[in-house]
C-alpha cells in the first residue's frame, strides 16, 4: 500500500539505524509526544535500533490520558441525568475519574453510547428531540475541527438539544511547561505529525527559537519515527534548534486553514487541566460566547478535587517524560490493562499500555 508500506521497510529501517550510530557522538534525550509514535517505537523495537547514546522519553501525547478526573467526573454525572444520553469514543469509557468510569457508571444504568463521531451524537440529538444528548468531546488539535463542525451544524439548524462537554488539549503549551519544569531531560521532539496537519507548525518554531531545542514534526510508521530522530540528532550534534518536516507527504508549514476556521469560530483558548500534570495556561479550548448554548459543562456540578487512588503510580511522572513505566513498581504486577492504576495504562495509546502489551520482557530498573 503506498505510503504505508515503504514506511516499514527494514532495510530502509536499517539504513537509518546506521547513519543515527554515525552521527551520535554525545548523550542526547529526545521526547516523542504523540502516544501512538510511542506505540509505534515500543512496538516495533526501535529503541534496540539506536545507540546508547540516545535515550527517548514519552511525553503526554495521549488526550484519552490527559484528560483530567474532574471532567470524567462531570461526564458521569451528566450520563445519570433523567432523559440524558452521554457520547463518547470507546476509548474514554475505562478511563477512572474520582470514584468509577464511564463504563462502569453505564454497568449502573447511565446512559453512555459509544459513538465514531460527534456528527453521529448530533444525528442522536436531531432524531430524538425529548432527548438531551452530549458529546464529550476529547482530543487534540486533531479532532477539535470534527467537533468544532458539530457543534456550528447544531447551530444552524436549530438541534438545541445537542451540547458537548469540551476536554480538548493542545500541544505546544504543554511543550513549553516540560521545558520549563526543573527536572526536565529533554533536548529535541518529536512533533505530531496529525496535530501539524491541522495547525500547521509555526508555533513549534517560537518554542525551537525559545528554548533553543530541535523539532521534528514526524509521522507514525517506523521508518518515519528513524527519520525523525536522525534529524533531531544531526540538529543537536551541529548545534542548531530549528523546526524540520519530515512528515511532508501530510504536513504544511501553515496546516490546514478551512479546519482552523472552523476551529476558530466555535471555540476560544482557556486554561486546561491535564491530568498527572495540572493547569497549562490556554492549553485547551472552550466554547466561544455565542456558542456557549450548547456547552454541557453547566449540567454537571461544580466538580470536587480529584482523589488518588494509589500512592504507587506514577503516571504523572511517565506523561512529563521523566519516568518510564517499568520505573513505577505497580506496572505489571497491581497495574495491569485489567486492573488499571492510571490513565496511561487504560488507554490504547499509553505509554504504560503500549510497554506491556509489547516490551513486558523488558522489565527491570530503568537507568537515566
Amino acid at each position: 500500500m503506498k505510503y504505508v508500506t515503504e514506511f516499514r521497510d527494514a532495510e530502509t529501517a536499517q539504513r537509518l539505524s546506521s547513519a543515527i550510530h554515525r552521527e551520535t557522538t554525545k548523550p542526547w534525550t529526545l521526547m516523542e509526544v504523540c502516544g501512538g509514535q510511542t506505540h509505534t517505537i515500543v512496538k516495533s523495537g526501535l529503541e534496540d535500533l539506536l545507540p546508547s547514546a540516545i535515550t527517548l522519553v514519552h511525553g503526554p501525547g495521549c488526550p484519552v490520558c490527559v484528560t483530567s478526573a474532574e471532567l470524567i467526573d462531570a461526564a458521569i454525572q451528566i450520563s445519570f441525568r433523567p432523559r440524558t444520553v452521554l457520547c463518547s469514543f470507546g476509548d474514554m469509557l475505562r478511563v477512572p475519574g474520582s470514584a468509577m468510569s464511564l463504563l462502569q457508571a453505564k454497568s449502573e444504568g447511565a446512559q453512555v453510547r459509544i459513538v465514531y463521531s460527534p456528527l453521529d451524537a448530533l444525528r442522536l440529538a436531531g432524531q430524538n428531540p425529548d432527548l438531551e444528548v452530549v458529546f464529550f468531546a476529547v482530543g487534540f488539535e486533531t479532532t477539535a475541527p470534527a467537533n468544532a463542525m458539530a457543534v456550528w451544524q447544531a447551530a444552524r439548524q436549530g438541534i438545541g438539544n445537542f451540547r458537548i462537554l469540551t476536554a480538548h488539549v493542545l500541544v505546544p503549551p504543554a511543550m513549553c511547561l516540560i521545558l520549563d519544569s526543573p527536572g526536565c531531560r529533554v533536548q529535541g521532539f518529536l512533533a505530531p505529525g496529525h496535530v501539524c496537519t491541522v495547525a500547521g507548525y509555526q508555533e513549534y518554531e517560537i518554542i525551537a527559537e525559545r528554548y533553543h531545542v530541535p523539532i521534528v514534526v514526524t509521522g507514525f510508521e517506523p521508518v518515519d519515527i528513524l527519520q525523525g530522530i536522525l534529524l533531531a540528532v544531526r540538529q543537536l550534534e551541529q548545534g542548531q534548534a530549528r523546526v524540520e518536516n519530515a512528515y511532508s507527504r501530510v504536513v504544511r508549514r501553515e496546516g490546514n486553514g478551512t479546519a482552523q476556521d472552523v476551529v476558530n469560530e466555535v471555540f476560544e483558548r482557556a486554561d486546561q487541566n491535564w491530568r498527572g500534570i495540572g493547569s497549562i495556561r490556554d492549553s485547551g479550548l472552550r466554547l466561544r460566547p455565542a456558542y456557549r448554548e450548547f456547552d454541557a459543562a453547566n449540567l454537571a456540578s461544580a466538580p470536587s478535587p480529584a482523589k488518588h487512588t494509589n500512592g504507587t503510580c506514577i503516571s504523572g511522572l511517565v506523561l512529563q517524560g521523566q519516568k518510564k513505566p517499568f520505573d513505577c513498581p505497580s506496572f505489571g504486577t497491581d497495574c495491569t490493562p485489567e486492573t488499571p492504576l492510571g490513565a496511561p495504562m487504560v488507554s490504547s495509546e499509553g505509554a504504560c499500555a503500549a510497554y506491556y502489551l509489547y516490551a513486558r520482557h523488558k522489565h527491570g530498573p530503568i537507568s537515566h
